[in-house]
Formats: C-alpha cells, structure tokens, sequence
C-alpha cells in the first residue's frame, strides 16, 4: 500500500488528487477526490454532483517556457472548488504554480474549467523575478506569490513560491533588500481569489 492510496476505493491516487480527511475519532483517512466528493456530496446532500476528470493543460509562461497544469475538483459542501496544480520536480514539493476558483457545486465543471484557465493565463503572461548576475531579484515593484512550508525550517519560517519557484525566507529577503527605504504593503488573498 503506497502513501496515496484511497482507503475508500482502493485507487492509487497522484499526490496531488488526495485528500486527508478527519474522522470523528481523531484519526485521518487519506481519500482520493472522486471518494471525498461523494462523501461530501451525501453529507451535504447535493443531489446529481459531477466529478469531472479534466485532462492536464499546457500553457506557456511569460519566458515562453511550457508548464503543465493537472485538476481537481473538490466539494466543499456549498462550493465546488477546481484546482489547477503544476507538478513539482525533484524534492521541491512546495515548488510549481497553483491555482483555484470557487464556484456553485451544481455549476457546470467545463465552464469552471475555462475561466480558470483563462485565470491561469493572466497569471503566466508576467514575471514578478527576474535573473540579474545569476541571481533572482525582483523585475519591477510588485511581487505576487503563495505562502508555502518550509520543511527545511521546521515551520519556523515559510518560503515563498514565485513564478513557480520555491524562494526560501532570507532569499525573498536578500530581495528586498535593493528596495531598502522603500515602503510596502502586503495583502494576503485566498488562493481562489485574483492575485
């Protein structure tokens, strides 16, 4: 038995289709999406759910560079939430974009679909770092990103994931440190929000 398989269905998920979900005694279970929404579907009783399965899209970034997003559809009781998640390479778990809109859970999921893609979209079309003397460093004045964990730290300082890279806290600092004197705002926003 591998670490993403569902409990309820057997099914070996990927890692990013897997849910751990509590259950009344403390304990977790690991469910794939397909067995999570059915749960949640009867609990809240959501009549006729559909669980899409959407095929990976590839989209090219502001560089040109190609990146392949996969989907998940959630339910969340009175919200269904689709997912769009790059795959991380090598160890960098946190590392690759992400992206998620909120929609109703009788909505149509293709519908959903494409004004995420069209989300992801305005997302790649900018670059918030660039490479200057084979260091990352800001392009202009704003910075958009996703707060992540950074196991390297053991949660006493996050890292950040920017342009789809993972940035490590003093990294993002050394950064910020060409814009000394400067002043800042920041505004966090849920991940199914327009950054």
């Amino acid at each position: 038995m591998t670490d993403n398989t569902c409990v309820q269905c057997g099914a070996v998920a990927p890692p990013h289709d897997v849910v751990r979900v509590a259950s009344p005694d403390g304990a977790f279970r690991l469910l794939c999406s397909r067995c999570f929404n059915i749960e949640i579907a009867h609990l809240a009783e959501v009549r006729a759910f559909e669980h899409p399965e959407f095929t990976p899209v590839r989209l090219h970034d502001a560089d040109g560079v190609v990146r392949e997003f996969h989907f998940r559809s959630l339910l969340f009781g009175d919200q269904r939430s689709l997912e769009a998640f790059e795959l991380p390479f090598g160890n960098e778990d946190c590392a690759g974009y992400r992206f998620q809109l909120l929609g109703d859970p009788q909505s149509d999921p293709f519908e959903l679909l494409g004004d995420l893609v069209q989300k992801m979209k305005r997302a790649l079309a900018f670059r918030h770092l660039v490479e200057d003397a084979g260091h990352l460093v800001v392009a202009e004045t704003t910075v958009r990103g996703r707060i992540e964990w950074d196991g390297d730290e053991s949660g006493r300082l996050p890292c950040v994931v920017i342009d789809g890279k993972r940035v490590n806290w003093s990294e993002f600092g050394a950064m910020l440190m060409s814009f000394e004197g400067w002043q800042f705002r920041i505004e966090l926003l849920d991940p199914s929000d327009e950054a």
